[in-house]
C-alpha cells in the first residue's frame, strides 16, 4: 500500500509527465536511432508519459500525437490513423450506441435489479458477483470490448441499485469489476482477447505449433482466470471498502415493455452471433455495427438524434484511434523489434535454468507489452519465438506461450483500449484503475507467476 500511495503522490502532479515531453523532445533533437525509430521513440515517450499520468486528459493526448506524428512525418496517414480503419473501433461504437439504449429503455435497471437481489448482500458479494459475470461471458463473447460495452451499463445500473452513487467508493467498485472483470482474466480463454488471437495468427504464419482451446484453457485459466479473479476482487474490496445501501424503490413492472423487449431481442441476436463467430466468420464488429444500425433506425426509434449526438461518447473513441496509432507506429518504424532484441541479452536465459527462463520470459513480454500496448507485444515477440527457444532450451509451444503471462498483466490502464472504454463508459476516472494495475501486477509477478511456474512445471510445460 506504501508503494500505491507514493505513486499516487507521484502521479497527481504535471512532474512525470512533463519530464516524458522534455525526454521525447531530446530523443527527437538528437536522433539516437535511425531512420523513423527517433521519432517514433520520441512520440512514445511523450504521449506514454501523458497517458500514465493523466496529467492532461487522454483524449487530448491522443489528438497531440495525431498531430505531432503527422507534422513530424513519423509514419504514412495510413499508420497514424490505422486506429479508424479497424474494426474495434467500430465495434466500440456500436458497443456505445447499444449502452445508450440499455440505459434508455430501463432493461439495464431491470437487469440491474435482478442481479442485486442476487449479488447484493454483502459488498465482497456484489463485487465478486459482476466480476464472475464479466469472466463467464468471455466463454460466450469473443471480443473484450464487445463484453465491457454490454456489461458497464448494467454494472452501472447494479451500482445505482445497490445504493451507491458516482464518486463513491462503491460506484467506483462495481466498474472496476466490471472493467477488470470481463477483461483482464478472460486473456486464459482463448478466443476472448485480441492479443489471444494475433499471437497465434502469427505463429500459424510462422509454423509454428499452437494450442487447442482446451490445452490452452488447462495451462492458463487455474491461475490467471480463476486465482487472478479472486485476488481482484479482494484488492477492489480492499482498497475501496464500502456498505450497499438499497434504497427502498418501487418493483420493476412485471411486463417488459415494448421498447424492452425491442432491445431484448436486438440485444439476444447480437449475443448469438458473437458467440457463433467460428461458423459464420462475421467479425464482431460488424455485429455490433448491425445492431447499432438497428437502434437507430427511426421505425424502431430507441435511440433518437439527440441521444446519437449527447450521449455516446465519441471522445472515447479518439482515445483507442491514438493507442492503435501509436502501437501500429511503434512496429511499422522497427522500434518494438529493436527494444526487444536489445533486451534479450540481458535476459537469465539458459538452457536447464527453468526458473530463470520463466522469469525472463514473463518480463520480457511484460515490457514490450508496455511499449507496443497488448495487441502489439504478440506481433514483435511471436518472429523472435524461435531465438527465445534457443538461448533458453525450451519448446517453441513453451516460449510462444509465455507470452501471455506478459500481456495478460497490464502494468497502466492505456496498454489495453478495452479497460479504457469500459472506465469511460462506467463514468470512473483513469487514475483509481491505474492504481489497481499497478497492484494486481505486483501481485501477478510476485505471486501468480510462481504459482504459474509450479502449474506449468506438474504439467511438463518446463
Amino acid at each position: 500500500m506504501a508503494a500505491m500511495r507514493v505513486w499516487r503522490g507521484l502521479a497527481a502532479g504535471p512532474v512525470i509527465a512533463w519530464m516524458a515531453v522534455v525526454l521525447g523532445a531530446a530523443v527527437l533533437a538528437l536522433r539516437p536511432l535511425p531512420g523513423g525509430e527517433s521519432t517514433a521513440l520520441a512520440l512514445t515517450i511523450a504521449c506514454l508519459g501523458l497517458w500514465a499520468t493523466g496529467a492532461i486528459p487522454e483524449v487530448v493526448t491522443a489528438v497531440i500525437f495525431f498531430t505531432a506524428a503527422m507534422l513530424l512525418k513519423a509514419a504514412p496517414p495510413g499508420v497514424v490513423f490505422v486506429g479508424f480503419e479497424s474494426a474495434a473501433l467500430w465495434l466500440i461504437f456500436g458497443g456505445l450506441v447499444m449502452g445508450v439504449a440499455v440505459k434508455e429503455t430501463g432493461l439495464g435497471d431491470r437487469i440491474a435489479r435482478r442481479l442485486c437481489s442476487l449479488f447484493g448482500g454483502s459488498y465482497g458479494a456484489l463485487i465478486g458477483g459482476v466480476a464472475l459475470v464479466g469472466t463467464a461471458l468471455g466463454f460466450l463473447l469473443p471480443s473484450s470490448m464487445g463484453r465491457a460495452v454490454l456489461l458497464m451499463p448494467i454494472a452501472v445500473g447494479l451500482a445505482a441499485r445497490a445504493g451507491f452513487r458516482p464518486g463513491s467508493n462503491g460506484h467506483l467498485g462495481v466498474v472496476l469489476a466490471a472493467a477488470f472483470g470481463c477483461h483482464v482474466s478472460t486473456f486464459a480463454i482463448l478466443p476472448a482477447n485480441v492479443p489471444n488471437l494475433v499471437m497465434i495468427g502469427a505463429a500459424e504464419t510462422l509454423h509454428y505449433p499452437t494450442p487447442t482451446y482446451g490445452e490452452y484453457l488447462l495451462l492458463h485459466f487455474p491461475v490467471l482466470g480463476v486465482i487472478k479473479t479472486l485476488v481482484l476482487v479482494a484488492l477492489i474490496v480492499r482498497m475501496w471498502p464500502d456498505t450497499p445501501r438499497p434504497e427502498a424503490a418501487e418493483a420493476a413492472p412485471a411486463a417488459f415493455s415494448r421498447n424492452e423487449r425491442v432491445l431484448s431481442l436486438v440485444l439476444a441476436a447480437a449475443l448469438l452471433l458473437w458467440a457463433t463467430d467460428f461458423l459464420h466468420h462475421v467479425s464482431p464488429a460488424w455485429v455490433s455495427m448491425a445492431a447499432a444500425v438497428a437502434l437507430l433506425l427511426p421505425g424502431i426509434g430507441l435511440v433518437d438524434r439527440h441521444a446519437l449526438n449527447s450521449k455516446v461518447n465519441y471522445g472515447s473513441m479518439l482515445f483507442v484511434a491514438g493507442i492503435m496509432g501509436l502501437g501500429a507506429l511503434v512496429d511499422s518504424s522497427g522500434l518494438g523489434h529493436r527494444l526487444a532484441e536489445a533486451v534479450i541479452p540481458l535476459l537469465p536465459l539458459a538452457p536447464g535454468h527453468p526458473v530463470g527462463n520463466f522469469a525472463g520470459l514473463a518480463i520480457l513480454a511484460t515490457l514490450v507489452s508496455l511499449v507496443t500496448t497488448l495487441p502489439g507485444a504478440p506481433a514483435v515477440l511471436t518472429p523472435l519465438t524461435g531465438r527465445l527457444a534457443e538461448a533458453s532450451g525450451l519448446p517453441v509451444e513453451t516460449v510462444l506461450m509465455t507470452q501471455v503471462l506478459g500481456f495478460s498483466n497490464p502494468i497502466l490502464p492505456y496498454q489495453s483500449a478495452p479497460l479504457v472504454v469500459a472506465l469511460q463508459l462506467g463514468g470512473e476516472r483513469i487514475a483509481p484503475a491505474r492504481n489497481l494495475c499497478l497492484i494486481l501486477a505486483l501481485v501477478t509477478l510476485l505471486v501468480l507467476l510462481p504459482l504459474d511456474f509450479l502449474w506449468w512445471a506438474l504439467l511438463g510445460r518446463l
